[in-house]
């Protein structure tokens, strides 16, 4: 059962990952002076990233728990 929970420490850090890309492109168009509309916009094209990278890490934190259960 250890690489259950590897692959589920894998999907969590690619999780994170992409949490944490997300929110640098956050604050770049934040930084870089848009208008209020196309920031709205900037910040709406980040978050199927911001969720997918979200559900990737749960489902990876999952895995690790079900591994840990059956070992």
């Amino acid at each position: 059962m250890q690489w259950v929970i590897w692959g589920g420490a894998f999907l969590s850090i690619v999780g994170l990952l992409g949490l944490m890309l997300s929110i640098v492109k956050v604050a770049k168009a934040r930084k870089s002076g848009l208008s209020d509309e196309e920031l709205r916009a900037a910040v709406q094209k980040v978050v199927p990233l911001n969720l997918g990278a979200l559900f990737m890490s749960v489902i990876g934190l999952m895995v690790v728990m079900v591994g840990i259960s059956l070992s």
